[in-house]
């Protein structure tokens, strides 16, 4: 079972919100109050009052501040459904290589298999991620181990990883050939859900 990506808390736009949704909220609880009370209705109410009653869904300021309000909603909608925390790559989590060795063993024992399913369901799901600038800074390390490489720059992104290295000796096929398993090795050693396939570029140092 592929382990889901964390989900950004979101904090602040959720506060943002709900605090402009309570003052909405006690604005109008207050104005309504007031009239209750025989005191005259705040004078942007009556005006909002007024508008409503002269203006139609027809006319062109009305279509344009609905078309403004759905935009606006389907804004929070997606940022509501998207994960976010685009920045942490997962990786696979112990409790994964679990039930592929479990399934590995279900044709000798199905009894013992089904036993040890039980108990990984049991147990609540384990989730691991590392940061993209902390995967690139680990590739980078790698790639400064291979000889002739002197300077290397590694972007990491979700699908794809672009190294650029810089050599100052050995020829530039050799170099790369050494830079392309070792970076094949690192990104499996990441133990990413999802490895992403590496781009590489390798260039003679201009002296």
């Amino acid at each position: 079972m592929t382990p889901r990506r964390f989900r950004s808390a979101r904090r602040i736009p959720a506060a943002l919100v709900a605090l402009l949704v309570l003052g909405v909220a006690g604005l109008f609880l207050y104005d309504l109050a007031a009239v209750r009370a025989d005191r005259p209705a705040m004078a942007w109410r009556r005006e909002l009052a007024h508008r409503l009653e002269v203006h139609t869904p027809a006319d062109l300021g009305v279509q344009l501040a609905g078309g403004v309000l759905v935009l606006a909603g389907v804004v929070l909608l997606l940022l509501a459904f998207t994960p976010g925390i685009r920045r942490i790559l997962m990786m696979r989590s112990p409790d994964q290589d679990a039930d592929q060795d479990a399934d590995r063993d279900a044709d000798g024992d199905a009894g013992r298999a089904g036993d040890q399913d039980a108990a990984g369901a049991a147990r609540p799901p384990l989730r691991a991620g590392i940061g993209r600038k902390d995967a690139a800074q680990v590739l980078r390390d790698r790639a400064m181990e291979v000889p002739g490489v002197r300077s290397a720059r590694v972007r990491m992104g979700r699908s794809r990883v672009r190294v650029r290295a810089t050599s100052h000796f050995r020829e530039l096929d050799e170099v790369r050939a050494d830079l392309d398993a070792v970076i094949a090795v690192g990104i499996e050693e990441l133990g990413l859900v999802h490895p992403p396939r590496p781009r590489l570029r390798v260039r003679r140092r201009a002296d």
